[in-house]
């Protein structure tokens, strides 16, 4: 989701309800602690050098079990971070706190937001030897075979 389809959709609410992947809902007194621009600069395993820039949302919860953000409070706070975007109309990412602090992407579903996981991935699978297609697919542990039926150092069968 982009910045500006997160900004439209808040016009269409009163309160900001969340739910995790698991269907369920991020406590209703949760806080937007952050808006920020979160920029990473990076090389992948080919030498490709990547930047990638997202508005980096940052909900938590504390113990004030009364507290509602609405929508207008969210769209000020967004408002207020506006010029560190320089017009850029950028994917939203959330960071939420439950093991551990998880990135998610971000849909609205009409009626409140859904924190969908992230995955990473290989960039440059071309350069690694990986073939995406066979990647992909499948593979059941009886399909594999051990070359001349045993398993040996520089065997090519791990």
């Amino acid at each position: 989701m982009k910045l500006t389809e997160l900004q439209q959709a808040l016009q269409t609410l009163d309160e900001v309800h969340f739910t995790l992947p698991d269907g369920k809902y991020v406590p209703r007194h949760y806080h937007l602690t952050e808006i920020g621009l979160a920029t990473k600069t990076f090389v992948d395993c080919g030498g490709k050098r990547h930047e990638i820039k997202k508005v980096n949302l940052q909900l938590w919860t504390s113990v004030d079990y009364d507290h509602r953000l609405k929508a207008n409070k969210f769209i000020t706070i967004i408002n207020t971070s506006l010029p560190l975007f320089a017009g850029e109309d950028l994917e939203v990412e959330v960071e939420y706190q439950s093991d551990t602090v998880g990135k998610y992407q971000l849909e609205f579903t009409g009626n409140h937001f859904q924190l969908v996981n992230t995955k990473t991935d290989c960039l440059a699978t071309e350069l690694c030897g990986i073939d995406a297609v066979k990647n992909k697919r499948t593979i059941g542990l009886a399909t594999l075979t051990e070359p001349n039926g045993s398993c040996t150092p520089g065997g090519g069968c791990c």
